[in-house]
């Protein structure tokens, strides 16, 4: 027993001497990291620096690798280009940057820390929304009546929205064919979509470099690729000249579409909502049944 005794007494003593002296400064520091680096987290979701992330992740797991195995000329190479690296990023992202330090001017503190960016979009691309695209597209293929529409999915869009003019409006059929009508103030540039609501018009998109786009078609076709190939959009798009109906999505060009197939395409996002919906409702259940083992 003396012996069990002066073992726990003995843990007692480093554990007493182990743990740091934490006052209530270092209490609200930590909470302010925390907040700062959610808000970070958040702001890297929200843009390009995302898909950048994933894939500095990869290289590291790369170079973990390397690493592991002694693979020194892999290991020199990497060593020697992480500078250059950090540079790339700040000059890649540099828009972004200065967008995220012009936000924190301009608002408060309370408004940075308590961000509207991560709020969770409920309407979701419907049905409904879909059959009015399709209604609304096939319509203007018939007057040649041209247009370009782009669906947000996960990548947001936000900086393509702020090139044009917020609109804010449920999808229809109507308000799109009033958007691209001719001589009208927003028939120029891109519609974006976001779950059931046009959020802007007059949008500028990003052309495409490929040199595989057929040179019969215009701006309106490459900037259609284009955001396909930054973001997981998919664009439909609507040919002035004749009428024809394509869509765009990770940087290819389906072309000369009918609405059977335009409406497959359109379906897929339906079903990603729907499949995102049940396991977000399997999680809630899960979650609720354990409350109530808890309770009993």
């Amino acid at each position: 027993m003396e012996i069990i005794t002066k073992m726990f007494e003995g843990m007692k003593t480093y554990l007493i001497q182990s743990i740091p002296d934490i006052r209530i400064t270092d209490v609200v520091e930590m909470l302010i990291l925390a907040v700062i680096l959610y808000n970070v987290m958040l702001w890297i979701k929200n843009t390009r620096a995302w898909a950048l992330l994933k894939g500095i992740l990869v290289l590291s797991a790369f170079i973990l690798v390397a690493y592991l195995f002694h693979m020194d000329t892999i290991l020199w190479l990497a060593n020697k280009t992480i500078n250059v690296g950090i540079i790339a990023v700040v000059v890649i992202f540099q828009p972004e940057l200065r967008r995220a330090l012009e936000q924190l001017g301009r608002n408060k503190m309370l408004g940075f820390l308590v961000s509207d960016s991560g709020k969770v979009m409920e309407d979701k691309f419907s049905d409904k929304t879909m059959n009015e695209i399709l209604k609304a597209t096939f319509e203007m293929s018939k007057v040649k009546t041209g247009a370009l529409i782009v669906i947000e999915r996960k990548t947001p869009l936000a900086e393509y929205e702020r090139t044009g003019i917020v609109v804010d409006g449920v999808v229809t059929s109507q308000l799109l064919l009033n958007i691209f009508e001719h001589n009208t103030p927003l028939h120029d540039g891109a519609v974006i979509v976001r779950g059931n609501r046009v959020v802007a018009a007059t949008c500028y998109l990003p052309l495409s470099d490929n040199m595989e786009i057929s040179k019969d078609l215009g701006t309106r076709h490459r900037a259609g690729v284009g955001v396909s190939e930054a973001t997981d959009s998919i664009t439909v798009i609507v040919s002035e000249e004749t009428g024809r109906v394509s869509v765009a999505f990770e940087g290819t060009l389906k072309r000369e579409l009918d609405r059977d197939t335009l409406k497959e395409e359109l379906q897929k996002l339906i079903e990603e909502n729907e499949s995102a919906k049940g396991r977000k409702l399997k999680l809630l259940k899960g979650w609720q049944k354990n409350e109530k083992k808890a309770d009993k």
